[in-house]
């Protein structure tokens, strides 16, 4: 997902607030050092989901035949190979077997 430096920024504000307003918070160091430190986790976090999203496009487009995207193929060999990135990545756990995507 692409987001604006901007929206990035507005977003690290409502974090920052939600943790001020929690009991269960403390904070050691001060508000804008948090809030910069979550604007660098949300850009790094944005920046890997891209280049997890090129990778899963690579395998699909590698396979021998055409899949053309939209179709219920590529759909479910992108859900898989997405899921497969963020198991690789220790990011997902195994998918449960009863569980549909």
């Amino acid at each position: 997902m692409r987001l604006s430096r901007e929206k990035i920024v507005r977003i690290s504000h409502q974090i920052t607030e939600v943790l001020v307003d929690s009991d269960d918070v403390e904070f050691i160091d001060d508000r804008d050092t948090i809030r910069q430190q979550i604007v660098q986790i949300l850009t790094a976090m944005l920046r890997e989901e891209e280049n997890i999203e090129l990778e899963v496009r690579r395998r699909i487009t590698s396979q021998k035949k055409e899949i053309l995207e939209g179709s219920e193929e590529w759909d479910v060999l992108h859900k898989k190979y997405y899921h497969d990135e963020l198991r690789r990545m220790g990011i997902a756990s195994a998918p449960d077997e009863h569980r549909r995507f």
